[in-house]
């Protein structure tokens, strides 16, 4: 009998490993993951969203045996669950990006690339993990987003994700408070205070020095980490418009979602575009505070794109914790979830095992809840299960 880790055994479901997380990092490295915009409202909003709607189980439909594959993009999935682009994952484990790559290729699901990352999307590529998608944004120098583009295309990437939130950069009052940067310093104060983080200061030991935003790097450059993160926010284009979108549709062949959509006007207009997905998503509450759920978000967007374009995928973003919130969200009209925040405290707590734990975790607890609910397909899962569709329920006490 194979014994299973001590820190798989403390993971037991994802806030147990958020908490497993927040012990291993320095405290600036983990706010900077964990983190969101000024209040934070938007950011706690995304998960309490999902906690003010019930479920309604139908358990006489039979689903003894549940299917939680779907097709997406021509490629078939084992579960409607993909990792989302994060920046720096390197920074939580050495070469993050190509671990959790690994790991979701393992599930039988799909990789996002951020902008972001510590390796290029070359090395990523090399790997061979699919499917895997790309993250772009639209820059001032608009020949940066046709290069990031076509470098995409050229390395095989099945999807690229135009992120269109994240034209000013938040202000992120986690990072003010602890004075962090990029790369990260420690005062000898700080040192002397992480006896606990010696393991991933000895991790990343050899990481740290070399960190870099590699897709950002010219050969030959020498830029350090410091000057491009210094710079990011002044290459952003907040005058990016619907121009910049037709472009990028007209210039890349393959699927093109776009990210950050909160607005149902936006919405019909990409489907009108001939975008090919949608992802519902305030960054994870980490740009405009105040602004809309994802979750609750999605009703509106599904009404206004669904009965012209009824095929077309909506992912969402933003506060998924458990499989109960992703089958609300599929039964309100998703067509999958993606997760960030959660693979990168995988990451922190054991590299690629980690991630691969936090897939399996979203894959049992969504295979209970589709069980419990009678639901034995991902097409079961419809407004029917769920309380708001029901006036006279939504006031259930307790």
């Amino acid at each position: 009998m194979t014994s299973v880790p001590a820190w798989q055994r403390a993971a037991y479901n994802i806030a147990a490993l958020r908490e497993l997380a927040r012990a291993k990092l320095p405290r600036p490295v983990f706010d900077f993951g964990d983190g969101g915009a000024e209040t934070e409202w938007t950011l706690r909003r995304n998960e309490q969203a999902f906690s003010e709607q019930a479920l309604v189980p139908c358990p006489l439909q039979g689903a003894a045996e549940r299917d939680l594959s779907l097709t997406l993009f021509g490629q078939r999935l084992s579960m409607p669950l993909l990792i989302g682009p994060t920046g720096l994952a390197g920074l939580f484990w050495p070469d993050g990006e190509l671990a959790s790559a690994r790991a979701a290729a393992t599930a039988g699901t799909a990789y996002c690339l951020s902008h972001g990352s510590v390796c290029t999307l070359e090395a990523l590529a090399a790997l061979g993990t699919a499917p895997r998608w790309m993250q772009v944004f639209v820059y001032r120098d608009r020949g940066f987003t046709r290069e990031l583009t076509d470098r995409a295309a050229a390395a095989g990437y099945h999807a690229l994700v135009l992120t269109v939130d994240n034209q000013l950069l938040g202000n992120r009052e986690r990072d003010l408070k602890n004075g962090f940067g990029i790369p990260p310093r420690f005062t000898p104060w700080q040192l002397l205070g992480m006896a606990r983080q010696l393991p991933w200061l000895w991790r990343m030991r050899h990481a740290l020095p070399t960190l870099t935003f590699g897709n950002y790097v010219r050969p030959g450059s020498r830029e350090t980490l410091a000057t491009l993160a210094g710079r990011m926010g002044s290459i952003l284009d907040p005058g990016m418009c619907w121009d910049d979108v037709r472009a990028l549709r007209e210039r890349w062949p393959g699927p093109l979602l776009l990210k950050g959509i909160l607005h149902p006007d936006e919405a019909a207009q990409a489907a009108r575009l001939g975008i090919d997905g949608l992802i519902v998503s305030n960054h994870g509450g980490r740009q405009l505070d105040g602004a809309i759920s994802s979750f609750e978000a999605l009703p509106a967007i599904v009404r206004a794109v669904r009965t012209t374009h009824p095929d077309l995928p909506i992912l969402l973003d933003g506060g998924i914790r458990r499989g109960a919130d992703l089958a609300k969200a599929l039964a309100l009209g998703a067509t999958a979830g993606l997760i960030a925040r959660p693979q990168l405290w995988g990451l922190a707590v054991a590299g690629e095992a980690g991630v691969a734990h936090v897939l399996e975790i979203y894959r049992r607890e969504l295979d209970r809840a589709m069980g419990l609910l009678g639901a034995a397909t991902l097409r079961d899962l419809q407004p029917r299960l769920l309380a708001g569709s029901y006036p006279n329920l939504t006031a259930m006490p307790g």
